[in-house]
């Protein structure tokens, strides 16, 4: 979302939301989203916008340039489809690595008031999951500079965050998947990338 922000040359105020602590659980935030998830955007009106894919879409209508969901009808389709297979196969792959192996979420695996309780087993299916995505991105990106295409767009940036939080769980692309490591470079030495990254440890 920052990156998307900064791409966007916008300056939004925020708020933290200490997640470390459960403030998401807190009856202030629930009072703010009861699906006790961040982000969220208020807007002017007064309607709150509770997923990273309605703020986006939101922020991309009222301002359309840079255009990071595609430039017309049809490259909108291809990223928004692109965007949807790499949250699906890579960043929800390494969520259930992580969210079935952190001592953090023992008894809230996935977010919102229901718990559900970690499965040990699918730690290395979601780790798996992860490798089989890396290989796929690479394939993919064998004939195109970003990931829809000639243009950076929400599927570069869904899918660098897919794979910064696959490294920092110790999971990382194979050295020789160069067209993937290749991309990973490009975008990562992006102003709005370099901006928002956090320091190690």
């Amino acid at each position: 979302m920052r990156i998307f922000i900064a791409e966007k040359g916008l300056h939004i105020p925020v708020v933290e939301v200490d997640l470390a602590n459960r403030e998401q659980h807190s009856d202030a935030f629930i009072s703010i989203n009861p699906h006790r998830t961040v982000p969220v955007l208020e807007l002017d009106c007064g309607t709150r916008l509770t997923t990273s894919i309605g703020i986006m879409s939101y922020l991309e209508t009222v301002h359309p340039q840079p255009p990071l969901m595609g430039r017309n009808a049809v490259e909108r389709g291809q990223v928004i489809d692109l965007d949807w297979r790499i949250e699906q196969q890579g960043f929800a792959a390494v969520g259930e690595a992580f969210r079935n192996r952190s001592k953090a979420f023992a008894n809230n695996v996935f977010t919102g008031k229901v718990q559900h309780q970690q499965i040990p087993q699918l730690v290395e299916r979601g780790r798996s999951r992860a490798m089989e995505f890396f290989s796929w991105l690479d394939e993919h990106l064998s004939d195109r500079e970003y990931i829809a295409g000639e243009f950076f767009s929400l599927a570069d940036i869904t899918a660098l965050v897919s794979i910064d939080f696959a490294k920092w769980i110790k999971l990382e692309p194979a050295r020789d998947q160069l067209r993937l490591m290749r991309w990973y470079d490009t975008v990562s030495n992006r102003p709005s990338v370099k901006k928002n990254q956090k320091p190690a440890g």
